[in-house]
C-alpha cells in the first residue's frame, strides 16, 4: 500500500470524499428528475413512458455507483489507499454532511461504493456506516422559495369542501377536472361515512405531502387529519376519466388501506422529495406499524431500504436468541429457504444444482429476480432485498439447516471465524404459503383465498407477466389477506407465450395416456390443462370455478396477450374497486339517459 504524508493524505482523504459526495449528489439529482418527468408523463396519459421510466430509475443507482468507482479508481488508484486514510476519507465525508438535507441517503451511497472497492474484513464502522453519523431528526429545507415537505389547511377557516379543492388544485395538474365539486363532495361523504360528523376540536387541520405520489395511471395525495387526539391517515387517489380529463378516483380513509398502497408487493412510486427522512417520518405518523426501512424502499429508495433493513437484522440478532431454521412448507427445487421465527422475513438461496424437471442456471433465476423488480408489480409479486456477503452467526443456526445449506449450496457458503457467509441471498416478507392456508381454511376462507389467487393472476398476465409454476405454494398470503405470487424461477412474459388450445385426442389410447398426444413448444401454454393441478380438492373446485370459470379459457389469455401488443395497458386499482366514487356514489355520476360508462 501507498503511505502518504500527512498533510498530503488529509488532502488525498478530502478529495475523495467530495468525489464521492459528488457521485450522491448527481444520482440523487436524477431520482428527483425522474419525479418531476413522472408529473408531465401523468398530465399526458403516456403510460407507457411512465413505466419505462420507473425501470430506468431502478437502474441508476447502480449505474451512478459504478461511475463514481471508476473515477476513484482512475483518480485515485482507490484500490491502493492505504486504511488510515480511509478513515480519514469517511471522517472528512461526516464533516461535508453537517448541514446536508439526504445525509443518510449520502451515507448509503459511501457504503455502496466503498463495498465495491474494500474487502468484506473492511465492513465496519471505523470505514463505512455501519451505524448512521448524522441525524435526520428536524431536517427541513429552509431555502426561501423551497416548498415544506407538507402543507397544513385549517377547514374551520374556509370551510372542508372549499379546503379540499384548494388542496388538490395546489398541486397544479395541467388537465382539467372532470367535475372537482362533484368528487370534493364524494370525499365529504366518505369522511361521514367513515366517521359520522366530525366534530372540529381546537386544533383541527389536514396535513398534505407536498409531492405527488405516482405509480401505474394513478397519482396520490397523501396526509392526515388532525382532531383533537386522532390522526386519521388518507390517500386520494387521481385518475384520468378520458383523455386530458382528471377526477378523484377514490379516498382511502382507513389505516389498512393506506398499508396495502405502500405495501412491499407494489413497486415503487414516483416522488419528488427535497428532505426525504422528512417524508418518511410523516409517513411513519400514519403507518406506524411499518417498518422504516420499507416506507424507505416504497417511495423508491430501494438502497436506502435495504441498508436500513440490514441495521435492523443486526439489531435483532443481537436481542434475540432463537435459530434460523428451514422454513415451513414444500421445499423447492431451485431454491433452500430458511427463516428466523422471531423476525418476519424469508431467506431465499440459490442452489448448486436442480434436480428434472427444471432446467435453468443460476444466472438465468437472477435474471428472473432483477426482472421482477424492475416491473410492475401491482401488489401481487413480492419485493426482494438482495445482498452479497451476509455474515450469520454459527451458533444461530440450527443444524438441520445448516446441513442443507451444506448438501445444496456448498459453493454460496464459507466459514468466516464464528459466522457464515452467504454469498447471496434475496430476503423477502415471510407469508403464509397458500397451500398451507387453504388445507386449514373455513369455506369462507377458501372462498376468499381462491377469489384472491385467480385475481392475482389474472392481473399478473395483464400486466405481461406469466407465472410458469402456478402452484398455490408458490403463492403467500399477507397479513391484509391478499395472495401475492413470490416464485419467479419460471416467469415469462406473457407475449413471449404461445397460448394454445388442447388438440382433440386422435385416438381413444390418447384420453388415457399419462403423456400428451401433441407436441408442446419451450414456450406454449395450455390453460385448460391447469385445472389438473388446481382443482383436486372438492371445495376449492367449487370456490375457483364460482370466481374464475374463465381461467381455464385460452381466449382470455390470448385476449391479454393481444391487448399488451398493441401497447394497452389495463387498469389497476390497489384498493377494491367498490370503494372508488363513481360505483359507491353512482348518483353522482350518472349521465342522462344511460349508465356512466366508468362504473361498468
Amino acid at each position: 500500500m501507498n503511505h502518504f504524508p500527512k498533510l498530503l493524505s488529509s488532502q488525498i482523504g478530502f478529495d475523495v470524499a467530495k468525489t464521492i459526495l459528488e457521485g450522491f449528489e448527481h444520482h440523487y439529482r436524477v431520482f428527483r428528475e425522474a419525479a418531476v418527468r413522472a408529473k408531465d408523463l401523468f398530465e399526458h396519459g403516456e403510460w407507457l413512458a411512465l413505466q419505462q421510466l420507473a425501470r430506468d430509475r431502478i437502474a441508476s443507482y447502480d449505474e451512478r455507483v459504478a461511475e463514481c468507482v471508476a473515477q476513484l479508481e482512475d483518480e485515485y488508484d482507490a484500490e491502493n489507499i492505504d486504511d488510515d486514510v480511509w478513515q480519514q476519507i469517511k471522517l472528512h465525508y461526516i464533516g461535508l454532511l453537517t448541514t446536508h438535507r439526504q445525509p443518510e441517503c449520502a451515507e448509503t451511497f459511501f457504503n455502496s461504493v466503498c463495498c465495491k472497492i474494500l474487502h468484506r474484513s473492511y465492513f465496519n464502522n471505523d470505514f463505512i456506516f455501519v451505524r448512521p453519523a448524522i441525524s435526520t431528526e428536524y431536517i427541513e429545507n429552509d431555502e426561501p422559495a423551497a416548498k415544506p415537505t407538507y402543507r397544513a389547511y385549517y377547514p374551520e377557516r374556509d370551510g372542508l369542501a372549499a379546503t379540499l379543492e384548494r388542496i388538490v388544485t395546489n398541486f397544479q395538474l395541467e388537465p382539467p377536472f372532470e367535475d372537482l365539486p362533484r368528487d370534493v363532495q364524494c370525499v365529504m361523504q366518505s369522511l361521514r361515512d367513515a366517521f359520522g360528523d366530525l366534530r372540529p376540536a381546537p386544533n383541527f387541520q389536514i396535513h398534505v405531502l407536498s409531492s405527488l405520489f405516482f405509480r401505474n395511471k394513478a397519482a396520490y395525495i397523501v396526509g392526515r387529519i388532525i382532531n383533537g387526539d386522532a390522526l386519521l391517515p388518507f390517500a386520494i387517489a387521481v385518475r384520468h376519466t378520458s383523455p386530458r380529463l382528471l377526477a378523484l378516483d377514490t379516498v382511502l380513509l382507513s389505516r389498512e388501506q393506506v398499508l396495502i398502497i405502500f405495501s412491499f408487493s407494489h413497486s415503487y412510486f414516483l416522488v419528488d422529495m427535497e428532505v426525504p427522512s422528512a417524508y418518511v417520518q410523516f409517513l411513519r405518523t400514519i403507518m406506524p406499524r411499518k417498518p422504516k426501512a420499507e416506507i424507505y424502499t416504497s417511495v423508491g429508495l430501494q438502497k436506502q431500504g435495504k441498508n436500513d433493513f440490514y441495521r435492523d437484522l443486526l439489531h435483532h440478532l443481537s436481542h434475540s436468541s432463537d435459530k434460523f431454521i428451514v422454513a415451513p412448507g414444500i421445499k423447492g427445487l431451485v431454491m433452500i429457504v430458511f427463516t428466523l421465527p422471531s423476525f418476519p422475513y424469508v431467506f431465499k438461496l440459490i442452489k448448486d444444482a436442480f434436480p428434472p424437471p427444471k432446467e435453468t442456471t443460476r444466472q438465468k433465476i437472477q435474471d428472473k429476480y432483477l426482472l421482477v423488480k424492475r416491473h410492475d408489480r401491482l401488489g401481487r409479486m413480492a419485493d426482494t432485498l438482495e445482498y452479497s456477503s451476509v455474515a450469520l452467526p454459527v451458533g444461530r443456526l440450527d443444524d438441520a439447516l445448516i446441513r442443507e445449506l451444506k448438501k445444496e449450496a456448498p459453493s454460496m457458503i464459507e466459514y468466516e471465524g464464528d459466522n457464515l457467509v452467504i454469498k447471496h441471498v434475496y430476503i423477502e416478507r415471510r407469508m403464509v404459503p397458500l397451500n398451507l392456508f387453504l388445507q386449514n381454511a373455513s369455506a369462507d376462507e377458501i372462498d376468499h383465498g381462491i377469489k384472491e389467487y385467480g385475481d392475482a393472476i389474472k392481473q399478473l398476465i395483464q400486466a405481461n407477466i406469466f407465472p410458469g409454476d402456478m402452484l398455490y405454494k408458490n403463492f403467500g398470503v399477507t397479513r391484509h389477506g391478499r395472495v401475492v405470487f413470490y416464485d419467479y424461477d419460471e416467469i415469462e412474459y406473457l407475449t413471449d407465450c404461445n397460448v394454445r388450445r388442447v388438440p382433440p385426442p386422435r385416438f381413444e389410447e390418447d384420453e388415457l395416456s399419462g403423456e400428451p398426444w401433441y407436441t408442446v413448444g419451450p414456450h406454449d401454454i395450455f390453460p385448460e390443462t391447469y385445472g389438473t393441478f388446481l382443482l383436486g380438492d372438492p371445495r376449492v373446485r367449487d370456490a375457483f370455478m364460482r370466481h374464475h370459470a374463465d381461467f381455464f379459457d385460452p381466449a382470455l389469455w390470448q385476449h391479454h396477450k393481444e391487448q399488451l401488443l398493441r401497447g394497452e395497458l389495463a387498469d389497476f386499482f390497489p384498493y377494491d374497486r367498490d370503494v372508488r366514487f363513481c360505483i359507491r356514489y353512482p348518483e353522482r355520476f350518472a349521465k342522462p339517459g344511460r349508465p356512466d360508462a366508468r362504473a361498468a
